[in-house]
């Protein structure tokens, strides 16, 4: 019986990555800190399903890992072989206006988790990385070999500061890693500070909704059975310290994939799909585009799909729904 670390087990992919191990035999130690940056009684819910759902193969414990030592006393006496590092301060927007968060949680945390599975000689160690870092460039599918050097939110930067810290200690220590570069993700249990649930939220109580650049965006939203999918894969494929190139261009055991849903769909589209769901008409209010968005993402998925077979399945026309059924029944409506 494997047993893997996942930090950031009460967020959104934390807890779906975390379950899916477990539904299928794994052990898993989960760690978050249970910050107040959105509602914590939904973090709580989402620890409450793993609990019910897998009783003592979960072990949980309440730790901000940007605190070295407290992370040491938090699993001193707990045992895995495998790290997903999903934590992490989130948000492209807040890092404008906090970024010393950033810089702990996302800096100084995320060398806490290479130091831990350093010390601790994890077989793999997988990370979130974001489709952020490739910040305004007009290559569209974003690919792992494009330029990452000019990041447009603070964010961004710390995430391809992830991905460059990651790789020193591949080649250091030859610490097998996977960074995945996570497109726009979405679906039940999802982020309160996300789209999908900012604009149901508000079309069920029949307030107007922040529709950036009068609605011109791309994303490439992401279901999240389709990333919890991919991270699995990853989690489950160390790659190989052969010398090789590797995905994102490194020769130490370090791979980059991004992982995304390969379709780019406009907003408006998705919001049509909203409306469709509550049965509720939005009342938009256009605005527009803020500081660090980009206008369009997508996802070259050629590279994850080659290495581990990763095929996303679920488009928005499904995805939206079940997002929505969801949070009618989570909030009760």
């Amino acid at each position: 019986m494997s047993g893997t670390l996942v930090t950031g087990a009460a967020g959104f992919i934390g807890m779906s990555v975390a379950d899916a191990l477990m539904a299928r035999g794994d052990t898993v130690v989960g760690i978050d800190s249970l910050n107040a940056y959105y509602d914590p009684a939904l973090k709580h819910a989402r620890l409450a399903r793993l609990r019910d759902r897998h009783g003592d193969r979960f072990e949980f414990a309440t730790v901000d890992f940007a605190d070295a030592a407290a992370l040491r006393a938090a699993l001193a006496d707990r045992t895995f072989d495998r790290i997903v590092h999903l934590g992490a301060q989130a948000g492209v927007r807040y890092s404008i206006e906090n970024p010393e968060v950033y810089g702990q949680s996302n800096l100084v945390g995320h060398l806490n988790i290479l130091e831990l599975a350093r010390h601790r000689g994890v077989a793999h160690l997988v990370y979130a990385s974001s489709s952020s870092v490739y910040g305004g460039n007009s290559s569209v599918p974003f690919r792992v070999e494009d330029r990452v050097d000019r990041p447009v939110s603070l964010y961004a930067a710390t995430k391809r500061a992830n991905e460059v810290m990651s790789e020193s200690y591949a080649h250091l220590y030859r610490l097998r890693q996977t960074g995945l570069r996570f497109f726009t993700v979405y679906g039940p249990w999802g982020r309160p500070d996300m789209m999908p649930w900012l604009f149901t939220r508000a079309m069920f109580a029949g307030e107007a909704i922040p529709v950036f650049n009068d609605g011109k965006m791309e994303r490439d939203f992401t279901y999240i059975d389709d990333i919890v999918a991919g991270v699995v894969a990853a989690h489950d494929s160390p790659p190989p310290d052969d010398g090789a190139e590797k995905a994102g261009g490194s020769i130490a055991p370090h791979r980059l994939y991004n992982i995304g849903n390969n379709r780019s769909e406009p907003l408006g589209r998705f919001i049509t799909l909203l409306e469709q769901a509550t049965g509720r008409q939005a009342v938009r209010n256009n605005l527009p585009i803020q500081p660090g968005d980009v206008l369009r993402t997508a996802a070259d998925i050629d590279a994850i799909s080659r290495d581990l077979g990763y095929r996303p399945t679920t488009t928005i026309d499904e995805g939206v729904p079940k997002f929505v059924a969801w949070f009618r029944e989570y909030h009760q409506l």
